[in-house]
């Protein structure tokens, strides 16, 4: 008989990555991870506030204006701005998310000065003409129509307007149909000016660059925008709404799509890490986890389930889904239920928890591969006010969940057997 190959061992320390703190003398702040190793220069940024900030009955206002920054800026209109991109191989792009608004560039280290230009341009004066705000807009219409029967589409839209009714977090972040087709340029103007303001910035930039040359490029790029206001924040998160409710829209399609959520630790919580290794355990990991086991390996009722921590800035939940045929989706959601109660009653066990925190803690380099992974990875712990110590604490929190720990938080968040469930299709049976 073979003898068990042993696990490896754990890599406790994190990334070995430099992270340097710049401030320009304008004040603008940033991180820096210098590698000149590489021709390239990579640039995540994200402003305060993204499709939160859309003004009342314009919903997807963000999501337009993100998509309009490089639609021309300055003297330049949207062919030739696109034009100089492509000359160059410059990737410039914006997302507006929820809390935040998104910015990347990505540029050869010879192209930075085109690179860095085309970025103030479109920070500091997109143009908005008529004839792009129309031609986006109308790309963005004839998305949202593609999308208006699409299943995993009207399951996710409903799920978050049942759990945040009357908060911008029940609104579609793209917007739908009507709300689009209201927005003009003007109204657009206004909300960049709001949406692109110092307060709140975060900066990260990796690769062939210098800290007294970025410090420059700071000033260059984001020293000219408003000072604006960070959002208020509540003092305490806001509750998910339904629990224990179960809503169906009727579509005649052979399977019906299932998303639950429950309550979830927000990223500052104490016991985020740890709920995170219990997440791994429920629906976090793809082929082990008790989801994955028990709802398609051993029952056949889906090709995939899964769980995930949602923390946002306001609120935080557990989300997780699938989709199964319409006459097997009750016992799908049943199956789901029963395994979170049975971790919450008796906890997971001890060979569980070290698997779970042996996959978090080997796959954490993964991140860190290419300079945008670094940047992008920088820019989420930047955005959660973590410092960059954080990556080197970060492997050594997890290799300190405790069986007792994760035993604990089961009991704290899948305690309350309440669920927001949102289904899509003709489920039978399911209440």
């Amino acid at each position: 008989m073979n003898a068990p190959i042993p696990a490896a061992p754990l890599t406790l320390s994190g990334p070995s990555i430099t992270v340097q703190k710049i401030r320009s003398a304008g004040g603008i702040e940033a991180w820096l991870v210098e590698e000149h190793s590489l021709p390239l220069i990579a640039v995540d940024f994200a402003f305060d506030g993204g499709a939160t900030r859309d003004p009342d009955n314009q919903a997807g206002s963000a999501y337009l204006v993100s998509g309009l920054l490089d639609e021309g800026a300055g003297d330049l209109d949207a062919e030739a701005f696109q034009g100089k991109l492509a000359d160059q191989a410059i990737s410039l792009g914006f997302d507006a998310r929820r809390d935040d608004f998104h910015g990347q560039l990505q540029t050869l280290s010879r192209h930075r000065d085109s690179a860095f230009d085309l970025l103030a341009l479109a920070l500091n004066a997109p143009r908005f003409d008529a004839d792009a705000v129309a031609r986006v807009k109308a790309q963005v219409v004839a998305g949202l129509q593609r999308q208006a029967q699409n299943p995993e589409t009207l399951c996710r839209n409903a799920l978050y307007a049942a759990a945040y009714p009357g908060h911008p977090y029940g609104r579609p972040e793209r917007g739908d149909v009507d709300s689009v087709s209201r927005l003009e340029s003007a109204g657009l103007k206004t909300l960049s000016r709001e949406l692109l303001a110092r307060a709140g910035l975060k900066i990260v930039v990796v690769g062939d660059i210098t800290a007294s040359e970025l410090s420059e490029r700071l000033d260059q790029v984001f020293g000219g925008l408003p000072a604006g206001e960070t959002r208020a924040l509540p003092t305490e998160p806001i509750a998910v709404q339904g629990l224990g409710e179960t809503h169906v829209i009727d579509l005649d399609v052979p399977q019906t799509v299932l998303r639950f959520v429950g309550p979830g630790p927000m990223r500052r919580d104490p016991d985020f890490i740890i709920a995170s290794v219990l997440n791994h355990i429920l629906g976090g990991s793809a082929f082990t986890s008790r989801l994955f086991m028990e709802v398609r390996e051993k029952r056949g009722l889906a090709y995939g389930v899964s769980s995930s921590l949602l923390p946002l800035r306001e609120s935080a939940m557990l989300v997780g889904g699938t989709a199964t045929r319409n006459d097997r989706a009750a016992e799908s959601m049943a199956v789901i239920r029963e395994e979170m109660l049975k971790l919450a009653n008796d906890g997971p066990s001890e060979s569980e928890v070290e698997e779970a925190k042996r996959y978090i803690i080997g796959s954490y380099p993964l991140r860190f591969d290419t300079s945008p992974k670094i940047a992008g990875e920088l820019l989420s712990l930047a955005i959660n006010d973590f410092d960059p110590e954080f990556l080197s604490e970060r492997n050594k929190l997890f290799a300190d969940v405790t069986l007792d720990d994760v035993k604990r938080v089961a009991r704290r968040f899948f305690g309350d057997p309440r669920l927001l469930v949102q289904a899509v299709g003709r489920p039978v049976g399911l209440a």
